[in-house]
């Protein structure tokens, strides 16, 4: 089932960030996958389609 009105907004220290996030239970979870933001400050999870986006402003710094 796919998490099409789901969209969290994070800042960059939350980077490098992966989905399913720490506070997902257990037993609705996937397997964990790191989210590449790129240049358009958004990612999307292949495999529940939750949606995030960078905070207005937000800078992300390569590691």
């Amino acid at each position: 089932m796919a998490n099409d009105n789901r969209e969290f907004e994070v800042s960059a220290k939350d980077l490098p960030l992966h989905c399913p996030t720490d506070e997902v239970a257990l037993w609705c979870s996937h397997p964990r996958v790191f989210l590449d933001f790129g240049e358009s400050g958004k990612a999307m999870c292949p495999y529940c389609g939750t949606k995030y986006r960078l905070k207005a402003g937000e800078v992300v710094k390569h590691h």
